[in-house]
């Protein structure tokens, strides 16, 4: 790995990380700076695909991830239009991993933003996602694939980043038919061109850098290389240095802003969020950036994620700062079963054409 390279993941992670804290101190909720899991469910609400009126907003920083990639891949001659391996698991993939994501109430990358801002509940977060993705790199060592990509038309590929716009628009204009909080995390939110600017920013670092920490973890499992890992450890220390100065630091198990204390479950939950990702081959910011790069694919997933957050609410799997419900404690098993045996599947597809090849040599 290059120096250079070296270094951009950490300036990217740095700046993320700084911009994760300026947002909360521009509005958004604590603790939630950036959030993917979460502000994809506040997305859900706003296009009505679910009524829980207290997490429902047009968050701008998703569109500026994907429209950021975007025009980040097209200045570096990255843009490829590609997609076709196994769109419909990746779609159920990405369901899923919202599903854990919102048992937790956060994603990876809040989950270290969490602990930075002194929430000693994502430690067993953090070490449940690191279960998950250990889990995951046994798939990949026994040869675990979804299939290989190929071409795809281009409406395929910048058909996310145009809707990225068209939701932008729908946030300027606020047209009557769009849910907003006026009460709970929807409610707190940075002003509109602070959260886009935001996101285009980190959008463009994600995709220059591979910013991907359920990534880093499983380079380091497989191959040591923690080039990734330090990324999201910049992350982690810049954003706890400001948390520091500016107050917002409490460290502790209760009374974390929207979270909650069940160990056993922010333990599985996140177990289910990083087996998933290393299946689908990142983490939810990850798939907002590869679809930004031209990835039919990780548009499948990021779909998936969408509607996950929209039954996530509609069935009761979401937690609350009071607990993981009954509903999301069998989702959350449900979930690492049907990623078991994806698994499991994608182990079987790589096997198959080596059979098939030594039974014609026969």
């Amino acid at each position: 790995m290059a120096l250079n390279q070296r270094r951009v993941v950490l300036i990217a992670g740095a700046v993320v990380g700084a911009l994760s804290v300026a947002l909360t101190a521009a509005g958004n909720p604590a603790n939630m700076g950036i959030c993917v899991a979460c502000f994809i469910r506040d997305i859900a609400g706003g296009l009505g695909l679910h009524r829980a009126e207290a997490v429902q907003y047009l968050r701008p920083e998703i569109p500026g991830f994907i429209i950021g990639s975007m025009l980040a891949a097209l200045a570096a001659g990255e843009f490829r239009a590609r997609g076709g391996s196994s769109p419909v698991l990746r779609f159920v993939l990405g369901f899923f991993v919202i599903i854990g994501a919102l048992v937790f109430l956060g994603c990876p990358l809040r989950m270290v933003l969490r602990l930075a801002g002194g929430d000693l509940n994502a430690v067993l977060g953090i070490l449940g996602f690191a279960a998950g993705i250990w889990a995951g790199a046994s798939f990949l060592r026994r040869g675990f694939t979804l299939g290989r990509s190929s071409r795809v038309s281009a409406g395929d590929a910048v058909a996310l980043p145009i809707a990225s716009v068209f939701l932008l628009i729908l946030v300027v204009a606020a047209p009557a038919f769009i849910f907003a909080s006026s009460k709970g995390p929807g409610s707190a939110h940075a002003p509109v061109l602070w959260a886009l600017v935001a996101g285009l920013v980190v959008g463009a670092l994600a995709q220059r850098s591979r910013l991907c920490l359920a990534g880093g973890i499983r380079d380091l499992i497989l191959i040591r290389d923690p080039h990734l890992f330090n990324g999201f450890a910049a992350i982690f220390v810049v954003s706890l240095a400001l948390n520091l100065i500016s107050g917002r630091f409490k460290l502790g198990f209760e009374g974390q802003p929207v979270a909650h204390g069940d160990g056993l479950w922010n333990f599985s939950s996140m177990a289910t969020v990083g087996l998933g990702a290393v299946l689908l081959g990142g983490c939810p910011l990850r798939q907002c950036v590869l679809a930004g790069e031209g990835d039919a694919d990780a548009v499948m997933a990021f779909l998936g994620m969408l509607v996950g957050a929209a039954f996530a609410h509609n069935w009761g799997l979401a937690s609350s700062p009071a607990g993981p419900t009954a509903n999301g404690k069998i989702a959350t098993v449900v979930a690492l079963v049907v990623m078991a045996i994806i698994g499991y599947m994608g182990v079987e597809a790589s096997r198959r054409p080596n059979q098939q090849r030594t039974a014609g040599e026969a």
